[in-house]
Order: structure tokens, then sequence, then C-alpha cells
């Protein structure tokens, strides 16, 4: 929305909390193969990979040519276009959450050593898609309500 000038800016909390991310239709496959058992036990389906919410967005501004470089601490700390000084993120301390864990990351071990499970979408072409997604919705949305 931002890059075909639909809105100014994105607000965010926290964005140094880092994730295991990974790619849904990778884990539903993990959650097919746990069904396929002779006997339920638990699993952990996982990336084995930490990225913060900050690399997620700097990485997908990149996906529609915008380099993002970071000015200010806390609240007061903001993401801006490195060419034209336009903020396209700003810090919102109403979303922050208040029981925030700040680190997650998953052990996918036993999941790839019983299943034979593992992700094979990378973090970056993850973003990749889900910035491909938005741009097909926004294009839609723009046929069905142009301006």
């Amino acid at each position: 929305r931002i890059k075909e000038g639909l809105q100014d800016h994105l607000y965010l909390g926290n964005i140094n909390t880092k994730r295991d991310w990974g790619y849904a239709p990778e884990y539903v496959e993990g959650m097919w193969m746990m069904l396929q058992q002779n006997s339920p036990d638990d699993y952990v389906l996982a990336t084995g990979e930490p990225h913060s919410v900050r690399e997620f967005v700097e990485k997908a501004f990149l996906e529609v040519s915008k380099v993002v470089k970071w000015r200010g601490k806390g609240p007061d700390e903001q993401g801006v276009d490195k060419v034209s000084g336009e903020v396209l993120v700003r810090i919102d301390p109403r979303y922050y959450r208040p029981t925030e864990v700040k680190f997650l990351l998953g052990d996918p071990s036993k999941a790839g050593k019983v299943l034979g499970w593992r992700h094979s979408t990378s973090f970056q072409d993850l973003v990749r898609e889900m910035v491909a997604s938005d741009l097909r919705l926004l294009a839609r949305e723009r046929r069905f309500y142009p301006e």
C-alpha cells in the first residue's frame, strides 16, 4: 500500500523481537505426516532460525525497491527510505504486547528424525511470497474499487 501511494507509513510495536518464521503449507504437510504415524507423539514444526520483525520489514521493503534506514531509539525509532528520507515505519507503543516473548525459536530435530520433515522455504523466499501475495490482493482490490 505504501509503494502504491495508498498509505503513508506502517505502525509497528516491538521490531526487535525474534521469531521462528515458517511457511504454512510446509507446516500443514508436517501435520499430515504426524497423522500418518502409528502412535501419537509430540513434534515441533519450525525452521530453527530466528529472524527479527526488523529484519522482516527490511526484506519486505527491499521487495518493492525501498531500502530502510533506521533512526532514533525505542518508541521514537523510525524506518525511513534511504533515498527519499520518507518515513516508512513508525513505532507505536499501542502495538507492544504486554506479555511479549522476545525470542521464539523452535527445535524441529525430532520432526526431522522421526517424520523426515524439514522446512524448505527460506526466510527470504517467505518474505518474497508474502509481499507478492499482498501486491496481488492490492491489484485485485484496485480492479474492484478503482479510485
